[in-house]
């Protein structure tokens, strides 16, 4: 990334999550989306760009979806992005009596509004192009439709399979938008492609994420916000697990299990709280969430599991951390400690799997086949069954919902495991 690059995504990082914050309804941001295309850059540094941006000499159909009065934000180089971008939404506001929906940054990038990606993006099309777009006019951003999670921009990690998959499909359900952030970009999209299929154009996207980098989770939250303006939901779910005891397992292996599953969950954190602490300046009322989807093995002791463990026990520490240090920000961190996946891939893989590792590693006394396994991992549970992405969902819901509770390990184990 070149200079110019990198203090662009430093100006949009603020100024988007800014825009969502100051440009939403009383309980629900919008969606701001970005464009920095060479048609962008090239539209609004020209002089004809410019005098359209400022004289709102717009077509009608330009005005009916981009509006009539696009907001021109010149930014000095030692400006305050927030406290510019402020002044200038008031300013506009007295001036025109609404908000706007287009914001230019003059030879750099041009932002739209919306309830939701499909409306921000028809914005910004009729502004740029002058084409026809769909016959719907921006609705507004309003709360009250009938999903739980509505109106909410959810970022899962791990989310091209397993878990992370399944939260992102039962969130979907629930009227939320959801970023599947995945290494395996591939397999992402492809996820995100059918789902949007099934819930709605824009409402599935794939960004590429490798959590134990630091850059690389910079670049997947850099390309949320230029998507979405910003998220409201942060949930951390990456994991890696690798079984062995603790005079046999071999040093890479538990580095990687360090570095995917603390690591990682640090540096998520670290990537989208200046975000989430930028649209709450904006719009205190509005708090986010960060939720680590921990283990029950953060709660106990695993036996030949150990760096798995040690990684979910340091997961709660950065958790009960992270939310005393970020409340100020109108952030909550909490994490979920689901019981055992045994219907996903996490365990059912047959080369690495976990019922395979387990066997191999002799978790399970007298086991000899892996059907032993799991039904000897069933029987641990009161409830008689393992975790379902259902019953984490359920989970993230009250999370989201609970506006009075930060800090805490949620456990969803069939009872397997109990608070004192």
């Amino acid at each position: 990334m070149n200079q110019v690059a990198e203090l662009t995504t430093s100006v949009l990082n603020v100024l988007a999550p800014t825009l969502r914050g100051l440009l939403g309804a009383a309980d629900r941001l919008a969606v701001v989306t970005t464009d920095t295309t060479e048609l962008a850059r090239s539209v609004t540094a020209a002089v004809a760009g410019r005098k359209l941006a400022a004289d709102a000499g717009l077509t009608p159909d330009q005005i009916g979806h981009a509006g009539s009065f696009p907001l021109v934000l010149e930014l000095a180089a030692d400006a305050d992005v927030a406290q510019a971008t402020t002044a200038a939404v008031m300013n506009f506001r007295e001036q025109h009596g609404t908000d706007p929906i287009i914001v230019v940054l003059p030879g750099q990038a041009v932002l739209a509004a919306g309830a939701d990606l499909a409306a921000a993006r028809t914005a910004l099309a009729a502004f740029l192009e002058n084409r026809e777009a769909p016959e719907h006019h921006r609705p507004p951003v309003t709360s009250g439709a009938a999903g739980r999670m509505s109106g909410k921009v959810v970022m899962v990690t791990g989310a091209a399979q397993g878990f992370g998959l399944g939260i992102a499909t039962e969130l979907l359900a629930q009227d939320a938008t959801v970023v599947l952030a995945d290494l395996n970009i591939e397999l992402a999209r492809q996820q995100a492609a059918e789902l949007a299929a099934t819930y709605g154009h824009g409402r599935a996207v794939a960004v590429r994420v490798d959590v134990s980098d630091e850059h690389s989770q910079l670049a997947a939250v850099a390309e949320v916000v230029a998507l979405f303006g910003g998220l409201d939901v942060f949930i951390s779910n990456a994991g890696v697990l690798r079984a062995d005891g603790v005079m046999t397992q071999p040093v890479a292996d538990f580095d990687l299990v360090t570095a995917v599953n603390y690591r990682g969950y640090f540096l998520g954190v670290r990537a989208v709280a200046p975000v989430l602490a930028a649209q709450h300046a904006a719009r205190p009322q509005v708090w986010s969430d960060i939720i680590e989807i921990n283990s029950k093995s953060g709660l106990e002791g695993s036996k030949r599991n150990f760096a798995y463990a040690g990684s979910k026990f340091g997961g709660i520490g950065l958790t009960q951390s992270f939310a005393l240090e970020l409340v100020e920000y109108g952030i909550k961190v909490n994490a979920i400690c689901p019981g055992n996946y045994l219907d996903g891939p996490l365990w059912t893989d047959p080369e690495r799997g976990l019922f395979v590792q387990y066997l191999r590693a002799g978790k399970v006394p007298g086991a000899t086949t892996v059907a032993e396994v799991r039904s000897f991992y069933e029987s641990k549970v009161p409830i008689g069954r393992g975790c379902l992405p259902s019953d984490l969902a359920k989970a993230v819901y009250y999370v989201v919902d609970q506006q009075y509770e930060t800090g805490q390990a949620v456990p969803v184990t069939g009872g397997q495991n109990m608070l004192n």
